[in-house]
């Protein structure tokens, strides 16, 4: 039976267990940069500002 490598989400070489899910330290920075940029978003209608999230 073959098992598929698994693959760094952002460059696709082959992960290590020890940056995992990530090939490197570089890929995960990468990342997380990615985060804290809000080059990630969830999908989903825009956030109406004059509503208030506690009510």
């Amino acid at each position: 039976m073959m098992t598929a490598l698994k693959k760094c989400p952002i460059c696709r070489k082959p992960r290590v267990e020890e940056h995992a899910p990530f090939c490197s330290a570089r890929c995960r920075d990468r990342d997380l940069l990615q985060w804290l940029e809000d080059g990630y978003a969830l999908p989903g209608p825009p956030a109406d500002p004059d509503r208030d999230p506690e009510a």
